[in-house]
């Protein structure tokens, strides 16, 4: 007896221990169920998110975790927890953006970008217009809900056709009903302290002769090098303004082959800048000539601005804040033309008044005009554009840039520089011929185009030591001397925020309805096996027991 009671107690503590073990291994198997499933993990880029003198634009939100859908803006639907995924390829832009003025609720928005090469011709034509008209549209509006950016592939347009199947039977996915889940796990954004701007400067001084350096004319050609989009993470710009850099730094490379010899080396200073704050109104340029001494600021001849070269055929335009008649521009323009004729170009030229009460900086050339500098701007572009407009977006890929375009455009400055210098005005003298030592060196462009097409470039988010200002500063120190960095604190009128790119997760979930079948087949299946554990180490008896009334205490009084 006393044997068998020490076993009874035993027998329970086996029971107790056998459904602890059983409800842990259920537990996990639930969880490998809701978290093993995942159907792929696509690289997404956030829209993004800043603020002009405190009013917020872009996407002010980052973490995601709704259902996918595909058929969007249908009246009368709930979207509110739905992430719509919309290839811009198919995409309807009115539709858009009246959902997006009218403030319809959204779960999110995940748009699907064309996969980029560099042979790739489909941003040409109607996609191209579609993404300059989008990436306007989202730049300026001020979007509650996370929008991303991600580009077709596999598998992520194999998910977009299961979505759509769905939709096409009836079934869109909701929580009641499964489908696809999207999961950004991130972070919200923070602002961006104190974000910096840096402006590289090389110089090349002439002949000294008999005279001080300091004291000869200068000519100053000049770029601005960083890039603002819808996407940051996306924003390289190769047209706007890496086809500018890549002119700038192959006429460094020319002339300082030139003025290496004494023989060769003009009596002009040569002044090459790349400066930061480009989209922000030329907020770098603007400090860089604050730094200059007066000295200095009145040694300039005249400035050169190269901005969009890299998409022109057979005209190229001169824009400029001085009337054309000013001698100083005439001469700049007539230089320019007579070497365009000779390779069978034209230059026009625009003449654009500078409204010092308007804090709108459409040109680079604008900034040295406001300090009485003389300059003018080569673009391809015919008339100034808006802000945030040209400033290499979405559609700015390396399929945009035509190489002999970039060519043509070093060839008619670095000749029409050199015969200014030289003194070979109105002369057919070739310089830089090719086949000759001093040829263009397309190789050598077609390197730095590359690299900046494969870098986005926005300026906030350039620390003072990334490794394109490294590569920056490197290069123009090879082609020039006294190479000065200059690091400044980006216009306060403009805030960013960080999360610029992420993972998204994509889960296939079952239904709600499932879910509690699951549990109701797993529910009964513990009751049953509880019970027949009991029974079998202790007995019917006991079980009827244990789900027997407890006698009340008067009861047991009694």
């Amino acid at each position: 007896m006393a044997a068998a009671a020490r076993r009874k107690p035993r027998g329970g503590g086996d029971v107790m221990d056998s459904i602890y073990s059983v409800v842990a291994l259920v537990l996990i198997l639930v969880a490998c169920v809701e978290l093993g499933d995942a159907a792929t993990a696509v690289d997404v880029y956030r829209l993004i998110q800043y603020d002009i003198a405190g009013s917020p634009f872009g996407s002010r939100h980052a973490a995601l975790n709704h259902h996918a859908g595909a058929s969007p803006f249908d009246s009368g639907v709930d979207l509110s927890r739905t992430v719509l995924i919309l290839p811009v390829r198919d995409l309807n832009l009115t539709s858009l953006k009246e959902y997006i003025t009218n403030k319809q609720p959204l779960g999110g928005l995940l748009l699907l970008l064309p996969r980029r090469s560099s042979d790739d011709s489909s941003e040409d034509g109607l996609s191209r217009n579609i993404l300059v008209e989008l990436e306007q549209l989202l730049i300026h509006a001020n979007i509650p809900y996370p929008v991303y950016f991600a580009f077709e592939d596999e598998k992520i347009n194999a998910v977009l056709a299961d979505v759509r199947r769905s939709e096409a039977a009836g079934q869109p996915a909701t929580a009641t009903t499964g489908g696809y889940k999207f999961v950004v796990s991130t972070s919200e954004p923070r602002k961006v302290t104190s974000p910096t701007i840096t402006n590289i400067q090389g110089w090349l001084p002439g002949l000294k002769g008999n005279t001080d350096a300091k004291q000869l004319p200068t000519i100053a050609i000049v770029a601005s090098y960083d890039t603002f989009g819808a996407a940051p993470a996306l924003s390289v710009g190769s047209d706007s303004n890496g086809s500018g850099v890549v002119a700038l730094l192959e006429i460094a490379r020319l002339f300082s082959g030139l003025y290496s010899n004494p023989k060769t080396q003009g009596k002009y200073n040569l002044l090459f800048g790349l400066t930061s704050g480009g989209p922000y109104n030329y907020n770098g340029t603007l400090k860089w000539l604050r730094s200059f001494d007066q000295r200095l600021r009145e040694s300039i001849d005249y400035a050169i601005c190269l901005n969009s070269i890299g998409s022109w055929n057979n005209e190229l335009w001169m824009h400029v804040s001085k009337p054309p008649e000013n001698a100083y521009i005439k001469q700049v323009f007539d230089s320019l033309s007579d070497v365009a004729k000779e390779m069978g170009v034209t230059i026009g030229i625009k003449h654009k008044k500078i409204n010092i009460s308007n804090s709108r900086v459409a040109w680079e050339h604008e900034q040295f005009s406001r300090v009485r500098v003389t300059a003018a701007t080569l673009s391809e572009l015919p008339a100034a554009p808006e802000l945030f407009e040209r400033t290499g977006g979405l559609y700015d890929t390396r399929g945009a840039v035509d190489d002999r375009a970039v060519h043509k455009s070093v060839k008619l400055v670095a000749e029409s520089l050199a015969r200014h210098i030289y003194g070979h005005k109105g002369k057919d003298i070739q310089i830089f011929a090719d086949n000759s030592s001093l040829a263009i060196n397309s190789a050598y462009m077609n390197s730095w185009m590359e690299l900046l097409s494969r870098t986005p470039r926005v300026a906030p988010f350039l620390s003072k030591n990334d490794p394109f200002i490294s590569a920056l500063k490197k290069e123009l120190s090879d082609h020039t001397v006294d190479l000065h960095v200059q690091h400044e604190s980006l216009d306060g009128l403009f805030s960013f925020y960080d999360s610029t790119r992420a993972t998204l997760n994509i889960y296939q979930v079952a239904s709600v309805t499932f879910d509690l079948i699951l549990l109701l087949v797993l529910g009964s299946y513990l009751i049953l096996l509880f019970c027949f554990l009991v029974i079998t180490t202790r007995g019917l008896d006991d079980l009827i027991n244990m789900f027997r009334r407890p006698p009340t205490r008067k009861v047991k009084g009694a």
